[in-house]
């Protein structure tokens, strides 16, 4: 007896992940964070099998001390929460270039000292959830943690998360 409840409960369980919500064939839209300044990102959802995607971001960020550009490659594994929610989980990495504000120097003010800059690549994670409205819009929150591999000095091993508002077009 206890074997067939087993069974029936195992059976339920897979039933539900099946028929769980399919995700869109393609998003694009803006991905609007912040993580030691604002940021703006053109991003892109390509799924790949029916609970996976790829999502690529490409963008500026723009702080008192330095400007950015970056992309960002993730693979996400996304899942359903209950009716229009999913949540998703994935991993990647990208590059970007930085340019730090010249900064004056303390021994003489005259002077202005331009801080290392400069290509930079990075490993990311990403945790998110998403509400998948009855329109085609999909609206999600997300938290990317990024830490630095290679780059100038002030960036390599720095660990920074990114936390953002994304608002995507579905077809």
């Amino acid at each position: 007896m206890n074997i067939s409840k087993l069974m029936a409960t195992t059976l339920f369980f897979i039933t539900a992940t099946l028929s769980a919500q399919e995700i869109a064939n393609h998003a694009f839209g803006l991905r609007l964070g912040e993580s030691d300044g604002f940021g703006a990102e053109l991003s892109y959802q390509k799924s790949i099998g029916r609970y996976s995607r790829l999502e690529l971001n490409a963008g500026y960020r723009d702080s008192r001390e330095f400007d950015a550009f970056k992309a960002t490659l993730l693979y996400q594994n996304v899942f359903s929460i209950d009716g229009i929610f999913n949540w998703y989980y994935g991993f990647g990495g990208g590059a970007g270039s930085a340019k730090f504000e010249l900064i004056p120097d303390v021994n003489n003010p005259n002077n202005a000292i331009e801080p290392e800059g400069g290509l930079f690549v990075f490993a990311a994670g990403d945790i998110g959830i998403e509400a998948n409205l009855n329109l085609p819009l999909v609206i999600s929150l997300d938290i990317r943690p990024e830490i630095g591999i290679l780059g100038y000095e002030s960036f390599d091993d720095r660990f920074e998360f990114d936390v953002a508002l994304g608002i995507r077009y579905q077809f």
